[in-house]
């Protein structure tokens, strides 16, 4: 018999006792009031009427087993650990999502989604003075590891169909212009390489553009520059004046040339033009190779002048006018590509580019690579050189 069975028995038993008290009591009042009517009527004497019978107490519900008494299910405690994880875990998934945006804002990264598209045409920035070595891009300086690297992993992706070069820089160190020639002739021979001019591309900025196949400059572009400079500094009047007196002990004759300290002596002089010279040769040949052009043609232009690209055009120097997005719809023509070409962005100008500045203005980066002293010389060869615009030949100002 369950719990709720034996209740309900419980609860008719005590009406039952209730309902059979109730007939004693109505029984007796009933008794009662007959006899007090025959009092009078009859000396017979009515035996006392008993006292009426107590109810029982009652029953006490039966309660159920104590293993089937419900009990509420006590709530576990929140343990202070597991909420500090999971602040700490919120915490940490903010601060890598701030982290991306930053990396995306700040490294200028050109997402195109996770299916590349087949025919793309690639950007690759040449900005600021061009140099070897590890140092980061948008400080002024344009290193050929960065641009080299590009240019192979432009030319060995399948779904690029054509290359551009976007320059912006006065030149540089020949060994990173030589270093940018080579990778750019590799990258020609898979698939079509165009070059897009900005404010200046001179030196050996066109060094490096002239092996590609089109030229496209501004119509007020500063481009040419075809020569070689070395400048040495003699500040020896002014440690004269101060009092500053230099004692060096060298190996060989030429070791301490350029030191500030001093003049250059005729041999000296002699061989750094012989440097000089060399390195021009070298600059003509490949000028005269990338433009098919004469070699005599060549040195012709080459008085380190520099040009507009609306002349460089009438030189033979450059192809045609247009702006990048140009020379973007160029290069898609050359790589047959059907339709808008997916421009893809090597190492597009990142935000500290805009901060720190790339090339500035003309007058800074046309300034001759003087070195302070013969501990910091380094002939900037192919740089830019002009001293003043405004003093510039007729032929250049066009």
């Amino acid at each position: 018999m369950t719990w709720q069975e034996r209740t309900d028995d419980a609860e008719t038993e005590a009406s039952d006792i209730n309902n059979k008290l109730r007939q004693i009591e109505e029984s007796l009042d009933k008794t009662d009031r007959e006899n007090r009517i025959d009092d009078g009527r009859s000396s017979v004497r009515i035996p006392p009427t008993p006292a009426p019978v107590s109810p029982p107490p009652p029953i006490p519900p039966l309660q159920p087993p104590i293993s089937q008494i419900p009990h509420p299910t006590p709530q576990p405690k929140k343990s202070p650990l597991k909420g500090f994880l999971i602040y700490t875990t919120i915490v940490l998934l903010l601060l890598m999502i701030i982290g991306i945006s930053l990396a995306l804002i700040f490294g200028g990264y050109d997402l195109h989604g996770i299916y590349p598209a087949k025919e793309q045409v690639a950007v690759i920035y040449v900005q600021g003075t061009m140099i070897t070595g590890g140092m980061p891009d948008g400080l002024g300086f344009a290193t050929s590891e960065n641009i080299c690297k590009n240019l192979r992993l432009a030319a060995k992706d399948a779904n690029i169909k054509a290359i551009v070069l976007r320059i912006n820089s006065p030149g540089g160190s020949p060994a990173a212009a030589q270093e940018i020639v080579d990778e750019v002739k590799k990258a020609k021979a898979e698939k079509p390489v165009v070059i897009s001019m900005g404010d200046v591309a001179a030196s050996a900025a066109y060094y490096i553009s002239a092996p590609a196949d089109r030229i496209i400059a501004n119509p007020d572009t500063i481009t040419g520059s075809i020569g070689v400079i070395w400048v040495f500094e003699n500040k020896s009047g002014y440690y004269d004046d101060e009092g500053i007196d230099h004692w060096v002990a060298k190996s060989g004759e030429f070791k301490d040339m350029g030191a500030d300290w001093r003049n250059l002596t005729e041999k000296e002089k002699t061989y750094a033009k012989d440097v000089v010279m060399n390195a021009f040769s070298r600059f003509v040949d490949e000028v005269a190779a990338g433009r098919n052009m004469t070699r005599e043609e060549v040195l012709n232009l080459s008085d380190g002048r520099v040009y507009t690209g609306t002349s460089a055009i009438d030189l033979g120097l450059v192809d045609e006018t247009g702006n990048m997005y140009d020379a973007i719809d160029i290069a898609a023509e050359l790589g047959n590509i059907t339709g808008e070409p997916v421009i893809t962005y090597m190492n597009k100008p990142s935000l500290s580019q805009l901060l720190f500045g790339g090339t500035g203005d003309i007058s800074h980066h046309t300034d001759s690579g003087t070195p302070d002293s013969v501990r910091s010389v380094q002939p900037y060869l192919y740089r830019a050189y002009m001293l003043d615009w405004v003093a510039a030949p007729a032929e250049s100002r066009r």
